[in-house]
């Protein structure tokens, strides 16, 4: 009898100007798995053509899309090249990418469809500042996708088959690690966690820790927004709409009896009104559009 064929393994590095890290994470990456693919999203130096030389099977941006864009055609390419499990690291090299076998043991033994490289779950030496910040976004990335993950804003995660095949990515920057997180929640997918190591010579991130989670923040308020219209739209503008309704009739009421109208307090009716009436018009739209969504999917 032949020995059955082992899962193929892919791992997956987004890249952007990371000539000084790259070479370090394929190298460690091959021993590891059956093929390496790098996604060079629009970089300006070597990143490209040292991911080439090493070997890697190599995606290029013309210009730098984003870290969503980067894993999405990732992802596509791992489903068309037979991918049992794919794994994904930021080719920054602050994972280490010689831990990916304790990411993809958890696929192999059927116990989760996605497993995340917690930072936090071991004595990192992680920034106090970047430590806060990522302790913000976690909470609210779980409290949106009702999980209880520790390092929702890890790069370094294993994902099964069927993970791969259910999750869409649509967001197209540095939100993407809990934009799959929420709509892996919403599939029904298994999610674990196991402890990794992380190093963090300096903070590789192109973009400022403020701006980058006020960017996750806002797309993750955004993703909220298009999953639920009604609740996060719909309900503030019906709120917004009779604050201003209320305000309108103390306004009439207090003219009718001194003859004093109130500018100021009219404003605040008018404008409360308006952005309410927007917010409901938004929301039964976005509705609207999500059921024909869906439709058209289930055809």
């Amino acid at each position: 009898m032949s020995n059955p064929t082992p899962p193929r393994i892919v791992v997956c590095i987004p890249a952007f100007n990371e000539e000084k890290n790259i070479a370090k994470v394929i190298v460690l990456a091959k021993k590891h798995v059956d093929e390496v693919v790098v996604c060079d999203d629009g970089s300006t130096d070597m990143t490209g053509e040292i991911a080439r030389n090493l070997g890697a099977t190599l995606i290029q941006h013309s210009k730098n899309l984003g870290k969503g864009v980067a894993i999405k055609d990732l992802f596509h390419y791992a489903r068309g090249a037979g991918a049992a499990v794919t794994v994904t690291v930021d080719g920054d090299g602050q994972n280490d990418a010689g831990q990916i076998p304790l990411l993809v043991r958890p696929i192999l033994d059927g116990t989760a469809d996605i497993v995340n490289g917690s930072r936090f779950l071991k004595r990192n030496p992680i920034p106090r500042g970047r430590r806060v910040g990522d302790r913000v976004l976690d909470d609210l990335t779980n409290a949106v996708a009702h999980n209880h993950v520790t390092d929702t804003q890890s790069g370094f995660r294993a994902y099964s088959l069927i993970a791969l095949e259910r999750i869409e990515v649509t967001e197209p920057a540095i939100a993407v690690d809990s934009q799959i997180l929420i709509d892996a929640s919403k599939k029904g997918l298994r999610v674990a966690e196991v402890p990794v190591d992380v190093a963090y010579e300096k903070d590789a991130s192109p973009y400022p820790p403020a701006k980058q989670g006020a960017y996750v923040i806002v797309s993750i308020l955004r993703t909220v927004m298009e999953r639920s219209p009604l609740l996060y739209m719909g309900l503030p503008g019906v709120i917004l709409a009779v604050i201003g309704l209320i305000v309108s009739l103390n306004v009439i009421a207090v003219y009718t009896q001194v003859h004093y109208f109130s500018v100021p307090q009219g404003m605040i009716a008018l404008g409360a009104f308006l952005v309410g009436l927007v917010l409901i018009i938004g929301a039964m739209v976005m509705f609207a559009v999500n059921n024909l969504v869906v439709r058209v999917t289930q055809r």
